[in-house]
């Protein structure tokens, strides 16, 4: 009993640790691309956007699944106690990753002036891409240590390491933009894009003085090991069984990219078909993607950190044959991320306009008329957070092809919703929010069935969805009223915080009390058992 607790806390911190850092990233993301913008403004913008679309193609061939793909593989090895074979798979996707980067980045800084003045048209953003093409050799190379720490479940290096990259991404991206600027738009933007080299670079020191720091340890555990810490397998088996993991995942990561880019043409043409101008379309489609899905990234985040955590997890208990901590890790990550997922649908539905305002004062029109978007969309963070979580379940115990299989059928019924539903005039660019929506809960169903189909767990339906459902239901009565009323004394943003703060105290309260997270559960957490005492003080649990 106290080894599962150990491994739920050890789950849980990874997810908190993970999560924490994703909403800083996500901050100072925000604090690099508003004032570059206003910087190098549209004409440098396009030439930083030119070769963005290229680099985050290649970047996610090399990192989308590989991590994903050592952290299985090294938790399976751990937990059948061969760790000279995990260290080993480590090594190995070390060189897989120094070749992929020396492929990708020398595409970038040899080819800049082919790609960028033949195939894109756009010459002078030729050194936007030699600036950005380093990134392409670090970023993979940190990937392979964030994937071997996580398969120790050890989620700090990764955090850490996406905490520096970032900061140093802003500091530098920006510093070089101002310095540059005199030498004209198309130098200030490569610098800006330098900056995503310099917080690579700063992001794998990081985490390589940490690997230095442990690795005394790490020697230590395979000399205990005795035997088992000699690796037997060979160099080959563990490459071909890197890529059947990673390669299913990567095309994976593709599914949503490709439907959204037959988006961008069918609704533009639906939106045409309902008698709005071009300009119309292509503005309302600006607002469902530039300003409402802008938003949902941040407590997507959060689902992410907890699918992440979730991977080593699964499939040490998979390995080891621990059917019991295995469904209790499955039920347990459902019941985190709908606690979480839930609250945050709600409250930006509800809040959906005064959040819209509040991101984007400066464009009000456009804010107002996105807040519908918005508002659907929210919902989908709910069907989102169970689709990754269920994903990392199904990746755990090896079965990485069936969620691709899923999220391509939800893709399906996305495309049949979003071209009936947007040629709806009540709804218009609604209608491919609520696609979207529908298309996660495809993926979130089937791969629940999935789940419980491969591995025997069930679900407590009144603990799992109704409790947090009718705790953010009433959070959500809470911050309707709640921002009306305090909007009648003060401004929109300081409205939108207090609504938001009123809610979030309110919802805490709801779950302790409807015991949808239990006193065991918070003890399992970092602090846990000092957070029981003081909530036991207050009369919040017995």
């Amino acid at each position: 009993m106290e080894e599962k607790n150990s491994k739920n806390k050890s789950f849980v911190s990874g997810a908190l640790i993970l999560g924490i850092a994703g909403v800083l990233i996500k901050l100072m993301g925000m604090c690099f691309r508003l004032p570059l913008t206003n910087i190098i403004g549209d004409d440098g913008m396009g030439y930083y956007q030119t070769s963005y679309p290229i680099y985050n193609l290649l970047l996610s061939i090399a990192t989308a699944g590989i991590p994903t793909a050592i952290s299985r593989m090294v938790s399976e090895r751990n937990a059948l106690d061969r760790p000279g074979d995990a260290n080993k798979v480590f090594k190995v996707s070390m060189f897989l990753m120094l070749g992929i980067g020396a492929v990708t980045s020398s595409i970038f800084i040899f080819g800049a002036d082919y790609i960028t003045g033949t195939l894109l048209n756009e010459p002078n953003a030729a050194w936007c891409m030699r600036a950005i093409g380093p990134a392409l050799f670090v970023v993979p190379l940190m990937a392979s240590f964030r994937g071997y720490f996580q398969g120790r479940q050890d989620m700090v290096p990764t955090a850490a390491s996406q905490f520096f990259e970032q900061l140093f991404r802003v500091a530098i991206g920006l510093g070089l933009a101002i310095l540059l600027l005199n030498k004209g738009n198309d130098m200030a933007a490569a610098g800006a894009s330098f900056g995503a080299s310099a917080g690579g670079l700063f992001g794998l020191l990081t985490i390589l003085i940490i690997y230095l720091k442990k690795r005394g340890k790490i020697k230590a555990e395979l000399a205990e090991a005795g035997e088992k810490g000699i690796a037997t397998e060979k160099s080959g088996k563990i490459l071909k069984a890197i890529l059947a993991i990673a390669i299913p995942i990567t095309i994976g990561s593709a599914v949503l990219p490709i439907l959204n880019t037959v988006d961008t043409a069918m609704v533009k043409a639906r939106l045409v078909a309902i008698g709005y101008s071009s300009d119309q379309a292509r503005g309302l489609y600006g607002q469902l993607t530039g300003f409402a899905s802008s938003i949902i990234n941040f407590p997507q985040v959060l689902m992410q950190a907890v699918a992440i955590s979730m991977v080593p997890v699964v499939a040490s208990a998979f390995r080891r044959g621990e059917r019991s901590f295995l469904h209790e890790s499955i039920q347990l990550g459902l019941r985190y991320v709908l606690i979480l997922s839930m609250p945050m649908a709600i409250g930006i539905s509800v809040l959906a306009k005064p959040i819209m305002l509040m991101f984007y004062p400066m464009q009000k029109e456009a804010a107002i008329s996105a807040a519908g978007c918005l508002s659907v969309l929210a919902i989908g963070i709910i069907f989102l957070g169970m689709t990754q979580n269920f994903t990392a379940v199904l990746q755990g115990i090896g079965k990485q092809w069936i969620p691709v299989r899923n999220l391509a059928i939800g893709g399906l019924f996305k495309i049949a919703c979003t071209y009936f539903l947007t040629a709806i005039p009540a709804l218009n660019i609604k209608g491919a929010a609520l696609g979207t929506v529908i298309a996660y809960l495809v993926a979130a169903i089937l791969n629940m069935i999935a789940v419980r189909k491969l591995t025997g767990a069930g679900f407590d339906i009144s603990l799992s969805f109704i409790k947090p459902a009718v705790s953010a239901g009433v959070m959500g009565v809470v911050v309707f009223f709640a921002y009306r009323v305090i909007n009648s004394f003060t401004g929109n943003l300081i409205s939108t915080l207090l609504s938001v703060c009123a809610g979030a105290f309110v919802y805490v309260i709801l779950v302790l009390k409807t015991r949808a997270i239990t006193p065991e559960e918070i003890e399992g957490m970092p602090k846990g058992k000092t957070l029981v005492r003081l909530l036991r003080k207050v009369h919040l649990v017995k």
